[in-house]
């Protein structure tokens, strides 16, 4: 058997702010090894708790009950430390097991600690916290005994006015489920008041446990049922997809209206989880915008949320994409009438080209007798000027040119380099001449590189710069070069498969664009 002070010994997975030797500590060492307790170890560490925090606050204390305040002692029962007691936990676990009414930062009397030890006793059978999305014990931990989940909802009362204050009867209701695993409590002043037969007023709607009498289909439990008698087969880890679908099941399970927006000065709601979520993929209401759950009167942004941060972040990505695909659209309209505009001028300046040369031309025959020496006529092109060489080398070309164009212009293929796209155009052609102008410009291919949305999935940290070429043709990125520094080839994959994704301003020559972040 391993003592207490062996185990304390032992490094724990944790990170530097949980405090070794608390309850705390225990309970990540525990998640660590994908585990948690059972009802009699839970029972066994809750029903003493009950006992002493009761006694401290008939002595007239008032405290902050939460995992990260309770130490081991010699004989492996968890005590009250006065000192950690008595400041707000800052861990967000030990903060789910705050009573709404100490949310404010102000230490709590009998009334804030027997939630508090509900919740504590619900993250040991669960391995969960209390708050939005929570699930039932029964549906985590199966046979449970009967009446658990009713002391249980009892205990984690939001209203503070409709929530018991006896922890000594809390504790006697507890020791009943696991009596060979504590000590019995001494007897309380009203046995009834958290008893599961009990006639006190309680209302079990004001509970932060999800109502009992939804249909199990309904309470977004992805753990099936376990008949007696078999053992539970361990669940294979959920990809994202499955886990945001079971994360919207478990809050859509909680048909209570518990949730109000703050925006723009004005609360709006109370929402259920369900209309929230509308809400949220509406656009209605964005990360930034404060969420208060009526119920634990906890109050935060969207986005710092967990259980709703990443509904808000899909909406948000979706919501870029949107008006990325509109602003491409509005550049794709502004180059066809600009490109109308184009050859409306150009066919002006041939018509008033050959109306010169007419001109030119009858003046030298009525000054020459007609005489005309016509000299050989060019016609440059940005790309065929300069003296195309049909049977020419083709070390740029290969595969990487699957076929040409109107005028003989090379079609690129796809796959390559920004670099390599450029050489195999030029090779290709066998430019002796200087490059004329595209006619598309860079400003216009930066309209649509120069946003950052089309990367934001790549996880780019603040600290990385970017830089990004693009080699286009025919409207898509045939050739691709991504830098980062420092130096991370699967954000440079990840950016360059996003850039080569784009819809790009169509034209047949190609285009070289380069960008900065």
């Amino acid at each position: 058997m391993v003592s207490p002070s062996q185990r304390l010994a032992t490094p724990l997975p944790v990170g530097a702010a949980v405090v070794p030797g608390t309850l705390r500590a225990r309970l990540e060492e525990v998640r660590a090894r994908g585990e948690r307790l059972n009802l009699k170890q839970a029972v066994g560490i809750v029903v003493p708790l009950c006992v002493e925090v009761a006694e401290m606050h008939r002595a007239g204390h008032r405290l902050f009950v939460h995992p990260s305040s309770l130490v081991e002692n010699q004989y492996g029962f968890y005590n009250v430390s006065p000192e950690l007691a008595a400041r707000s936990p800052v861990l967000p676990r030990d903060k789910s097991c705050l009573a709404p009414e100490e949310r404010s930062g102000q230490p709590g009397t009998a009334r804030a600690s027997v939630f508090a030890v509900g919740a504590i006793l619900y993250e040991l059978v669960t391995g969960l916290s209390v708050g939005p999305g929570m699930r039932r014990p029964s549906e985590v931990v199966n046979a449970l005994p009967q009446n658990f989940e009713s002391v249980l909802a009892k205990a984690l009362i939001s209203d503070p006015a409709h929530r018991p204050d006896d922890l000594n009867a809390l504790a006697q209701a507890l020791h009943q489920f696991a009596p060979p695993g504590t000590v019995a409590p001494p007897p309380p002043a009203d046995v009834s008041r958290l008893d599961h037969d009990a006639n006190f007023e309680v209302d079990l709607r004001m509970s932060m446990l999800p109502p009992e009498e939804l249909p199990i289909e309904l309470r977004g439990s992805y753990v099936p049922a376990v008949p007696p008698g078999r053992q539970p087969v361990p669940s294979r880890p959920m990809d994202a997809t499955t886990e945001l679908a079971s994360l919207k099941a478990r809050l859509e399970a909680d048909p209570r209206p518990r949730y109000v927006v703050v925006k723009d000065g004005m609360d709006h709601g109370p929402f259920s989880a369900v209309e929230l979520l509308q809400q949220i993929a509406t656009h209605t209401f964005v990360d930034s915008d404060v969420l208060r759950d009526a119920l634990s009167n906890d109050e935060r942004t969207i986005k710092d949320w967990d259980e709703f941060a990443p509904f808000a972040e899909h909406a948000r990505l979706h919501r870029d994409i949107k008006a990325e695909k509109a602003a491409i659209e509005r550049v794709v309209v502004q180059e066809s009438r600009s490109n109308r505009g184009k050859t409306i001028l150009g066919l002006a300046l041939v018509g008033a080209l050959l109306a010169a040369g007419g001109a030119w031309i009858l003046t030298k025959r009525g000054a020459k007798n007609d005489n005309v020496d016509v000299q050989d006529d060019t016609l440059s092109n940005i790309e065929v000027d300069g003296g195309l060489n049909a049977s020419g080398k083709r070390g740029g070309g290969g595969k990487r040119v699957v076929g040409r164009g109107p005028g003989g212009v090379p079609i690129l293929g796809g796959g390559m380099s920004c670099e390599s796209a450029q050489n195999a155009y030029v090779e290709e052609m066998n430019i002796g001449g200087p490059r004329g102008q595209a006619d598309i410009t860079g400003q216009q291919y930066g309209s649509i590189l120069n946003r950052g949305s089309y990367f934001s999935h790549c996880g780019v940290p603040d600290s990385m710069s970017l830089d990004i070429c693009a080699a286009v043709q025919n409207g898509r990125a045939v050739g691709v070069t991504i830098t980062t520094h420092p130096a991370n080839r699967s954000i440079q994959s990840c950016i360059a498969a996003s850039v080569r994704g784009l819809s790009f301003p169509s034209n047949p020559k190609l285009d070289v664009t380069r960008t900065h972040f």
